[in-house]
């Protein structure tokens, strides 16, 4: 198995648009190298993509336990809570990613889809 290889070949699996394949050639990899960040993120996002929300979720909340200040991850977890429905949860990941990088646009305007969601179901 040549890691390298098949981290870039999933790369440009993700990146040409088939999340699912850049997926199936992630899984291996993260399971030899559990610590590796950019494959378990790159893997997080790859389900996000391809709409395994909770496989996601799951890869998302492992970054964050290795990693608290990952705001990227906080991010990503916080929009695949949202597309699982999950307002009040992802409410919580998407201010602490805006609070980390306040500069970030697109972390601005998820937090505040977010909280107007959240705030009109009370």
């Amino acid at each position: 198995m040549d890691l390298l290889a098949d981290y870039r070949r999933a790369t440009m699996f993700f990146e040409t648009g088939d999340p699912s394949g850049a997926a199936r050639l992630l899984e291996p990899i993260v399971d030899v190298e559990p610590g590796n960040a950019a494959v378990r993120q790159l893997l997080a996002r790859a389900y996000f993509q391809s709409a395994q929300l909770n496989r996601a979720e799951e890869q998302l909340r492992e970054l964050i336990d290795r990693d608290p200040s990952d705001h990227y991850a906080h991010h990503v977890l916080g929009r695949t809570l949202e597309r699982l429905n999950r307002h009040t949860d992802a409410l919580r990941h998407l201010r602490i990613a805006a609070a980390m990088y306040a500069a970030n646009d697109d972390y601005r305007v998820a937090l505040e889809r977010v909280s107007a969601r959240v705030g009109s179901t009370r």
